[in-house]
């Protein structure tokens, strides 16, 4: 004896007639490209969900990072910057566009024409520390060394027509 489905089984037994079978088979049919509708709307929410929190982590990263790069900073200008103490001397440096002044004593005067400290925003102000700090500062927030002399050799250039004017030490502007 061949196996009937329950569809026919019901319509033998009288229990459902062809109309009521054909709308069934049409509604399972809706319902299923339904269900494929759904399943693919979810999906595309997932990935899009993923997209998101990933960009979120990347920013959350990038902010954590930037945080661990200021606190560095401070560390390295708090552990390493100069008392200036009551200088005498007034050293004028630029801040972008102004002209900012320190009061510093002879040997700090000198040594920042060297090129053996240097200048950096803290805080509200300006701190002298020494050039090696600030090469290791320069390298993570380039905007914090305001003035970082480098150190050149009295090598003159042989097209210089100021060759023969040599600048003195002890210039002040």
């Amino acid at each position: 004896m061949a196996k009937l489905t329950l569809q026919e089984q019901m319509l033998k037994a009288g229990l459902v007639n062809e109309k009521k079978l054909k709308k069934a088979k049409k509604g399972s049919k809706k319902s299923r490209v339904q269900a494929r509708e759904v399943k693919a709307a979810v999906e595309e929410n997932k990935r899009q969900q993923q997209e998101r929190d990933k960009e979120l982590s990347t920013q959350q990263k990038e902010q954590r990072l930037s945080k661990e790069i200021k606190a560095q900073i401070k560390q390295l200008i708090e552990m390493n910057k100069i008392d200036l103490k009551d200088g005498e001397i007034k050293y004028n440096f630029t801040d972008g566009t102004l002209v900012k002044a320190l009061y510093v004593e002879e040997l700090v005067q000198t040594q920042l024409a060297k090129g053996i400290l240097s200048i950096a925003r803290y805080e509200e102000g300006y701190v002298v520390i020494p050039s090696v700090v600030a090469n290791k500062i320069s390298q993570r927030d380039e905007e914090t060394i305001i003035e970082l002399n480098t150190s050149s050799s009295d090598e003159v250039d042989e097209d210089d027509p100021y060759a023969d004017f040599v600048v003195p030490d002890d210039l002040m502007w």
